[in-house]
């Protein structure tokens, strides 16, 4: 993520917004304290296709481990 004072922002803004435009987040700061992230918006996708990943878990073990180590033990 870049930084970029409030000045700078408002100086060359065309410039910091074609760096969000191509996906990078600009992070702004007022007297050295980040006041705001400028991200860019995520594309026009399906809900489902929006979310992140998560993996399943059973009784705090990746349920992925468990087939690993049921392979491994050739069980």
């Amino acid at each position: 993520m870049r930084q970029a004072t409030f000045t700078e922002i408002r100086n060359h803004a065309k410039a910091y917004f074609d760096v969000v435009e191509s996906g990078e987040s600009v992070r702004v700061l007022r007297n050295g304290k980040p006041i705001a992230d400028i991200v860019p918006i995520a594309a026009n996708l399906p809900s489902w296709k929006r979310r992140k990943a998560q993996p399943l878990v059973l009784d705090g073990v990746s349920i992925s481990r468990m087939i690993l180590e049921e392979r491994a033990s050739g069980a």
